[in-house]
């Protein structure tokens, strides 16, 4: 924050102050377990961001592989393994001190994000590392996280930044709809019809 600012923003009054009011459905497309339609998502997502934070702060690390590298247990568990990296082990750290964890999904040609929210911890279990051998490797763990709240993100700050170019969306993948549908608590929605709302808005409302 600037010294002195007179515009600092410091109370959440003053924060909300700037925007509008979170439309409800919004506040409702949160689901706490991986239902058929996020399972979709993850087992397309060949990359993810992990945030931790700990007594250092906190950290975002990138983590990648094959589609579905990050592969469900049952449905509020993920297991992710870790791959051969700089040994800094800045987020696992993280987590021996903090168990809270986040995880953000991406597929390339695919507007929407999927986040994960949760507890992380992490086992060393043979069994389950070798159920991620690649090309001979085992990973040297396997973060298992417990999923506390799973939504799908709108593709406004990917259709933004253009961080895809002009790549297609692959097939298979749920549409944000879809996505919204599965995932909103006690309230009927069409996937299709809140899809066509979606596109307008990002249409028309992408600034």
């Amino acid at each position: 924050m600037l010294p002195n600012d007179p515009y600092a923003v410091t109370t959440p009054e003053a924060l909300a102050a700037h925007y509008e009011a979170t439309h409800p459905r919004f506040l409702a497309k949160v689901t706490d377990r991986l239902e058929a339609r996020a399972l979709e998502f993850i087992a397309a997502a060949p990359f993810c961001i992990l945030a931790t934070s700990g007594p250092q702060g906190p950290h975002a690390t990138p983590r990648g592989d094959a589609p579905g590298f990050v592969r469900p247990l049952d449905e509020q568990t993920l297991a992710l393994p870790d791959r051969r990296g700089n040994n800094r082990l800045d987020g696992l750290r993280d987590i021996l001190a903090n168990p809270q964890v986040a995880l953000l999904f991406l597929i390339p040609g695919v507007g929407e994000t999927l986040r994960v929210q949760g507890t992380a911890r992490i086992t060393a279990d043979p069994a389950l590392r070798e159920r991620f051998a690649e090309q001979g490797k085992l990973p040297a763990t396997v973060l298992l996280v417990t999923v506390r709240e799973v939504y799908a993100h709108c593709a406004k700050a990917i259709i933004r930044s253009k961080l895809w170019g002009e790549r297609r969306r692959p097939q298979g993948v749920p549409t944000n709809g879809e996505l919204i549908a599965a995932h909103t608590a006690g309230a009927a929605i069409d996937p299709q019809q809140y899809e066509a709302e979606y596109q307008e808005r990002l249409r028309t409302q992408l600034y």
